[in-house]
């Protein structure tokens, strides 16, 4: 009997929290943003042709850098990219997405993309392969 009193007491104070705990909006958790490309984009590993695609965080609370991209209508996932958080001074009022250009007919590349009203994104990267064709075609030539 010594152990009925403070069992109830735990199991009432845990109802309490779930109870009054606040709701998170998906929407804001998981950073959810949708993008309309009329140009080819390349994300690490996949060249999106132009369409409508959506960019989230994947639910995972250890780690809030993992991005998922979907497709317009969130019923096939394109890739899911480990990125790096990365930090600017300025905040928008609409979703940023910082944008690479690649030497010849190759598409535009997303570089960083950071929500609504925040200071910290997610940095994507790509093979070191990548950078060096890039690289490469900047060298001047002797």
């Amino acid at each position: 009997m010594k152990f009925v009193r403070p069992l109830q007491f735990l199991l009432i104070a845990t109802l309490l929290c779930i109870v009054f705990s606040p709701r998170a909006s998906a929407d804001s958790w998981n950073k959810e943003t949708k993008i309309v490309t009329t140009e080819p984009l390349e994300i690490p590993g996949h060249v999106l042709p132009p369409g409508t695609y959506i960019f989230d965080l994947a639910e995972n609370g250890s780690y809030r850098h993992i991005v998922q991209v979907w497709n317009g209508n969130k019923t096939h996932l394109i890739a899911t990219i480990f990125t790096i958080p990365v930090y600017r001074d300025e905040v928008s009022d609409q979703p940023v997405f910082e944008l690479d250009e690649r030497p010849g007919n190759s598409p535009e590349a997303v570089r960083a993309w950071f929500y609504t009203g925040e200071h910290t994104g997610n940095e994507f990267w790509y093979p070191r392969s990548e950078f060096r064709s890039y690289s490469a075609s900047l060298t001047p030539s002797r």
